[in-house]
């Protein structure tokens, strides 16, 4: 056997260092046009309606610098919806990275595995039947979420929980909660009805700043928890036996972790409804473009942003007087990367 010499050593581990300095390099960078997209994306929103804006004039003016007319628009009647759209983008965009990253499998987020399907039937159970509005149907549907990732939790459970069980009791509890959802519907008045289906499409029509302010606390006490917990994540997708190996406390740290995915998907369903497949499409994006093998945690939450923020100004301006919601137009990209997913599955035979 061949004695590795002090300089192959020292050769090796500069390698390793260029590796990760250019890794690192890129991720900021990545990080950096991600940013000034969305905020591209943030001004362009907030310039376009009844009375356009200049884009230079919205700038000036979320720095303090417009006339009054302009910020009373600006501020006033464009910005929490535009708000709330970033913020929820960064929720789920996060989110879907820790379900992502936990199982190791890129079907695993919170609209796919039934975190939002549970919220969703909460929600419309108080709007339907009890009557609810506002932050009422918020609360509920936080609550159906805890309880839906709860209940998941316990029926994966076999002496630790398997990413394989994990999705599969996901999906299955996301189908009942979907036919609650369908019952009550159907045993509802048509104007209620119809109240609750623009609620499950996912909307930014009509928020304010309190929807903004819940999101903002969600994100500002999440995200460093996130930050803090990130290297368990990245141990947790090197597999169970290895991460026992390696001395973390794997049921823990993994319960930890989706406890802060569920409330993220959680807050960002009861901001603006269960807008699909965002938290699906935004952790591989992310990926794709740093070329990390890691979750991407901020690039994700970046992608989850640009995401919402594009498909609401799309679903606002796109189609002449009609405007939709945005989980119209978030369906239409990310179905087919789902149906994309399945077929390559099928292909290498690992589709079941």
């Amino acid at each position: 056997m061949a004695t590795v010499t002090p300089a192959q050593t020292a050769e090796r581990a500069q390698i390793v260092s260029r590796a990760r300095t250019v890794r690192r390099a890129r991720s900021l960078t990545v990080i950096g046009i991600l940013a000034l997209a969305v905020f591209a994306t943030f001004c362009v929103s907030l310039s376009l309606g009844d009375f356009k804006i200049p884009v230079i004039d919205v700038v000036k003016t979320l720095f303090g610098a417009g006339d009054r007319a302009t910020e009373f628009i600006v501020n006033r009647l464009r910005l929490p919806r535009a708000l709330t759209g970033v913020l929820v983008g960064v929720a789920l965009g996060m989110s879907g990275a820790i379900f992502q990253s936990i199982a190791r499998n890129p079907l695993a987020s919170p609209d796919i595995i039934g975190v939002t399907y549970g919220a969703s039937a909460f929600a419309v159970f108080a709007i339907v039947t009890l009557g609810l509005t506002g932050a009422a149907v918020s609360g509920l549907a936080i609550l159906g979420a805890l309880l839906t990732a709860f209940t998941m939790y316990v029926l994966a459970w076999r002496r630790g929980v398997s990413s394989y069980r994990l999705i599969l009791v996901g999906i299955g509890i996301g189908a009942m909660a979907t036919s609650v959802t369908s019952y009550l519907l159907t045993k509802a008045r048509v104007e209620i009805a119809q109240q609750a289906l623009i609620w499950l499409t996912g909307s930014l029509n009509g928020r304010d700043w309190t929807h903004v302010r819940s999101m903002a606390i969600t994100v500002a006490v999440l995200a460093p928890v996130l930050v803090y917990l990130v290297h368990r994540l990245r141990i947790l997708q090197l597999g169970d036996e290895t991460a026992y190996g390696l001395g973390l406390h794997v049921e823990g740290s993994r319960l930890g972790l989706i406890v802060i995915g569920v409330l993220l998907a959680a807050v960002a369903t009861a901001a603006a409804g269960p807008i699909g497949f965002v938290a699906f499409v935004a952790p591989p994006i992310a990926r794709w473009l740093s070329r990390s093998p890691g979750p991407a945690m901020v690039a994700s939450a970046l992608v989850g942003a640009l995401v919402v923020s594009l498909s609401d100004l799309i679903a606002q301006h796109a189609f002449g007087d009609t405007q939709l919601p945005v989980g119209v137009v978030t369906g239409v990209v990310g179905a087919p990367y789902l149906m994309f997913l399945l077929a390559r599955a099928n292909r290498v035979g690992s589709g079941g």
